[in-house]
């Protein structure tokens, strides 16, 4: 049973459960002052709260998408594409379909009407990486007025370490992006939905390493190419955007401030503004001083000319940390970028305040992209 899997959920709970009233019953036999029953009693406790441990952040897991398997999160990455070989076509680059998928929305289960989910891997000939990626093909994709339209597209992050289904499953992208065309507030945009981490389980942050993963050029070489040769979507800046939550949201700013000739546009849900060096990361700078404040969107700002770009940012009054940094990024951003912001009263660094900023944010972005 896999790690998600509401089965191991119901398990560990009634493990639980059944361990608590263990510990009840067999207390007063336990209560002796010798080494078995003080033995004893210990490993009953130890015994339940493990279980009520693990129970807990089972459920944590399955409500905000941390892991997607048991090989996750023990490190041990086995999805698709983690590997570094690659298919080639003509053009060098090839997109391979693993299988398709229904948008849970009225009528999902005709393309035409609810639009669908591809799963594909994203190879690369200039990164040499590969990554399992979700593509939302709206409905309009599929209708007979539309078979010579190109769409706009955009990247759609996680967080990480952060799982691609839970951008439909849990954050619900697909079904807002549904809802607010229905209603005439967007044009149909094509979403390409995946983890910023392309090389698991190291965090990359979006940066090419010195002599490691090329991150960076994976998300603006690759796989723009590999999206547009197989699907209808432009290949211009206009026609391009990336929407992300933590991690990617970072990665979302970075990347179009750093190639706005690859996208126009980005937003960034409860963002940060500069690549962390941790256990998870590493060394992403290879020691460069030079590449760290290329990295550094505040630096960035600062020093170097303002794109012609979109920025949104979105942060809270109350709960969220990223508050005063985003403040002092939205008044240090000059012209001919533009900012604007989601700022609410309250809210944190989780599923439940993404969710209150996406339609908005969505809605925006599809006011900036161009088909």
């Amino acid at each position: 049973m896999g790690l998600t899997s509401k089965k191991v959920l119901i398990l560990a709970v009634l493990i639980a459960v059944a361990l608590f009233v263990l510990t009840i019953w067999l207390w007063p036999r336990l209560s002796k002052a010798n080494w078995r029953t003080i033995l004893g009693r210990i490993g009953l406790m130890l015994a339940t709260q493990l279980s009520i441990f693990a129970s807990i952040g089972l459920a944590a897991n399955n409500a905000f998408g941390f892991y997607a398997s048991w090989a996750d999160l023990f490190g041990q990455e086995q999805q698709p594409g983690v590997v570094t070989n690659y298919e080639t076509g003509p053009n060098g680059t090839k997109l391979k379909m693993l299988g398709t998928e229904r948008v849970s929305v009225p009528g999902g289960h005709n393309p035409k009407v609810g639009g669908r989910i591809d799963r594909v891997l994203i190879s690369g000939q200039h990164s040499k990486l590969a990554s399992p990626a979700f593509v939302y093909l709206p409905p309009q994709y599929f209708q007979a007025k539309n078979t010579k339209r190109k769409f706009p597209a955009s990247v759609v992050l996680t967080g990480y370490p952060g799982t691609a289904q839970a951008l439909y499953k849990k954050l619900h992208f697909p079904q807002t992006q549904h809802k607010l065309v229905g209603q005439k507030k967007m044009q149909p945009t094509i979403l390409v939905m995946l983890r910023p981490t392309v090389a698991p389980p190291r965090d990359t942050e979006c940066v090419d390493v010195p002599n490691g993963p090329q991150a960076e050029t994976f998300f603006v070489t690759d796989l723009r190419k590999n999206i547009a040769s197989h699907y209808r979507v432009g290949t211009d800046a206009k026609n391009w955007g990336i929407i992300g939550d933590s991690t990617g949201g970072y990665c979302a700013l970075k990347m179009t401030m750093r190639h706005p000739k690859a996208f126009s546009t980005a937003v960034a849900l409860s963002g940060s503004y500069k690549a962390p060096l941790d256990a998870t990361t590493g060394d992403l700078f290879g020691g460069s001083a030079k590449l760290e404040r290329e990295n550094d969107l505040m630096w960035r700002q600062k020093n170097l000319p303002a794109p012609p770009v979109n920025l949104l940012v979105t942060t809270s009054e109350q709960g969220e940390s990223n508050y005063k940094q985003t403040l002092k990024f939205i008044r240090q951003t000059k012209s001919p970028s533009r900012i604007s912001s989601i700022i609410l009263d309250s809210g944190g660094h989780n599923f439940n305040t993404w969710r209150r900023e996406i339609p908005a944010a969505l809605e925006w972005m599809g006011g900036h992209l161009r088909a």
